[in-house]
């Protein structure tokens, strides 16, 4: 009996030694050797690009690229070939020899989702030199050209969704527009990026709480929206995320004698500036739903807060923002490793509590009326590309930091 209450003992010790070394391996390592781990759980995970975000077919798609971006973006910091491989798997297989970009894209379907894959091809035209690689970097420009507009110049987010601009959008496509206007000088392209940023801001802001609204109608029609201020009903974690990722990512291509540079970044501290109000400080993370913290139902989430975490990590990097906001990225990027990252038997790791998808409107306009209740009942999965995306880059913005001191 006694040699069983000793063995036991010593069981219990292990376990807690190996639990304590776990949580220690978590604060020991450095953020791009998160950023690397994630990368290469995910690439074992789905070894072809194509079906991130568990698509059945190749599809040309806003996932596909979030994720193939930040491998892009982790080969320019480590150099390791096999991130840069990762992002040219894909866009060999949905580019093909004259150009033509496949896997369901249609210029004249007028979405800005299908612009963000595009932000991979000007690197690997770069390095390539292929022509393919323009023709499709071009293809997407021109539909950009032409996109449907309402009165004010704001993009509509689809042809299908008429009159309607939402924060996703903004990072969908205004990161690539000002790319394409930095490359290939056409200033006109990095004016209309910050055209979409502005009038976003001034449609979305809700004066309450400093953040911003989900969606904005223009005709005031929709069932969602506010039949006074054609508002969404709630300010949403991810789409204010992508919105936060945008404003960073455009500054990238933004001259620095532009004289609406300036007024960019002040709409960068006045957005970040929320959005850091809004961090749970304990926890580091932030909410699903976040103009109601700690509503019945409502819940701490991942994808959010990676984007959050690399938008500020980035924002001080470049000089934006002040201290605070890298004490809060410091704090948000421990919080998602404590809150949301899980290791597994494998030597892979897990990122949990990712929102699968959100949206106003639509086929179905009851399940996605942007209520409370709505935003809480969409599917919480795992390892999606939201999250996979956004928490590489904020590994690599933070190294960045860290390399500097």
């Amino acid at each position: 009996m006694i040699n069983k209450i000793k063995y036991y003992i010593l069981l219990f010790l292990v376990c807690l030694l190996a639990s304590s070394g776990q949580a220690q391996n978590k604060t020991e390592m450095t953020p791009i050797e998160w950023a690397k781990k994630m990368a290469d759980s995910d690439q074992k995970r789905v070894p072809n690009p194509v079906f991130l975000d568990g698509v059945k077919f190749p599809k040309w798609n806003y996932t596909n690229g979030l994720v193939t971006l930040a491998n892009q973006k982790l080969y320019e910091y480590t150099k390791d070939q096999k991130y840069w491989d990762y992002g040219v798997l894909y866009a060999d297989q949905l580019i093909d020899k004259e150009g033509k970009i496949l896997g369901g894209y249609e210029l004249k379907k007028y979405s800005l989702d299908l612009i963000n894959s595009g932000k991979i091809l000007f690197e690997i035209y770069k390095k390539t030199g292929e022509d393919r690689y323009k023709k499709a970097i071009d293809t997407l420009h021109k539909q950009l050209e032409s996109h449907p507009r309402n009165s004010d110049g704001g993009y509509w987010h689809k042809k299908s969704y008429p009159w309607q601009m939402w924060l996703d959008g903004v990072y969908m496509a205004d990161p690539f527009s000002a790319e394409y206007g930095a490359v290939f000088n056409v200033p006109k392209s990095i004016d209309d990026a910050i055209l979409q940023a502005e009038l976003i801001q001034k449609h979305t802001f809700d004066v309450k709480t400093g953040l911003n609204f989900h969606g904005y109608d223009e005709k005031k029609a929709q069932f969602w929206a506010n039949k006074q201020t054609g508002l969404s009903s709630h300010v949403w974690g991810r789409a204010q995320g992508w919105y936060c990722m945008a404003l960073v990512d455009i500054l990238d291509f933004v001259p620095a004698d532009h004289p609406k540079r300036k007024d960019l970044i002040k709409i960068v501290q006045k957005v970040f500036t929320a959005v850091l109000k809004a961090q749970e400080k304990d926890l580091g993370v932030w909410w699903q739903v976040m103009d109601q913290p700690g509503r019945k139902g409502n819940y701490l989430e991942s994808t959010c807060s990676t984007m959050f975490v690399y938008s500020f990590a980035k924002a001080y990097r470049k000089g934006y923002v002040g201290t605070k906001f890298l004490k809060s990225a410091r704090n948000g990027f421990n919080g998602i490793l404590k809150q949301f990252v899980k290791e597994n038997e494998d030597g892979t790791i897990t990122i949990t509590r990712c929102c699968s998808v959100a949206g106003l409107g639509g086929k179905k306009p009851t399940d996605r009326d942007g209520s409370f209740d709505y935003y809480i009942s969409e599917h919480i999965g795992e390892n999606d590309a939201k999250a996979v995306g956004p928490f590489i880059m904020a590994g690599i913005e933070l190294q960045m930091i860290l390399d500097k001191k």
